[in-house]
């Protein structure tokens, strides 16, 4: 199986950026990433201030996805993830929701071993695999750097970007631009203090392209659920963008009029934060496929 190496990567997405890679529509490949520091922090005496924030949330990219042409989904299956033997975690002035009480940075290095981090000598926590950072390029004329999510995917710091999930991209280029990074071991909803549990891997994806399931923005889809996302400055308008892709996928899968797909949606489904620390705000729609009667997307 093909393995695409970290030496190429982006700090951006852009239409304009030259493929670095190019697979075969379905094909199943490894990506290696590096963390979302591009690996500047090497142990506990390296501090966020000391680093290049410039490059942080590195992508591993452009791929080319072959038969890919705008107004296609691109379809990207997490199949495997694989971690280094240790993650890092760290705090700054300003960093995540209650930065404003860090005094001093701080960076704290973790093993990774046996399924579990190794958080202190008391606390193991079980490993939680997602992806950081899975998009594709924007619509020309856009400039979004890695760190900022988007319609187009991106830094959407999404624990349900995990082994089994399906994210369904909307193509906007020829080839799609494809591009991954940012994994974590452990993250809760929200990456409260700013950070998971940053560590460089591989990832094991399949893609595929659809040109019957159209797309505005990232949708996820597990065995069970469909998962809605947008981001926007706020959680309010990020929350109503999202709530009204799911009304119209309703509408439209279930041939129901306005008013019950509304109704549908407040009595089966829930709004989850994914992300409140970059610089658009990121939530979810989580649609349970057998409470909608829902099959797939």
């Amino acid at each position: 199986m093909r393995v695409i190496p970290k030496d190429k990567v982006i700090f951006s997405f852009n239409a304009k950026h030259p493929f670095a890679h190019s697979v075969e529509d379905g094909e199943t490949f490894w990506v290696e990433t590096d963390d979302c520091y591009s690996g500047q922090i090497t142990g506990p005496g390296v501090k966020r201030p000391d680093i290049d924030i410039s490059i942080m949330d590195c992508s591993v990219g452009p791929i080319e996805i072959k038969g890919a042409q705008p107004g296609d989904t691109l379809c990207v299956e997490i199949l495997a993830i694989e971690f280094a033997p240790q993650g890092v975690m760290v705090t700054s002035k300003g960093l995540g929701v209650l930065g404003d009480r860090i005094t001093e940075p701080d960076t704290k290095v973790i093993p990774i071993k046996d399924g579990f981090a190794q958080f202190s000598e008391t606390i193991r926590l079980p490993l939680t695999p997602m992806v950081g950072v899975c998009g594709v390029a924007p619509k020309p004329g856009l400039d979004i750097h890695c760190a900022v999510p988007g319609d187009h995917g991106s830094n959407m710091d999404t624990k349900m970007v995990k082994v089994g999930s399906r994210v369904y991209l909307p193509v906007a280029i020829p080839g799609a631009g494809l591009a991954v990074g940012d994994l974590h071991a452990c993250m809760g909803d929200g990456e409260l203090s700013g950070t998971g549990i940053e560590t460089p891997g591989r990832i094991c994806i399949k893609t595929t392209v659809y040109h019957d399931r159209p797309v505005e923005r990232p949708v996820i889809e597990t065995s069970d659920d469909l998962y809605f996302l947008a981001s926007a400055v706020t959680l309010d308008e990020a929350i109503k963008i999202a709530v009204a892709d799911t009304v119209e996928f309703l509408q439209k899968k279930l041939d129901l009029n306005f008013p019950d797909a509304y109704r549908l949606l407040s009595a089966t489904c829930d709004i989850q934060i994914s992300q409140v620390v970059n610089d658009l705000k990121t939530v979810r729609v989580h649609c349970p496929k057998f409470n909608t009667g829902i099959a797939t997307l």
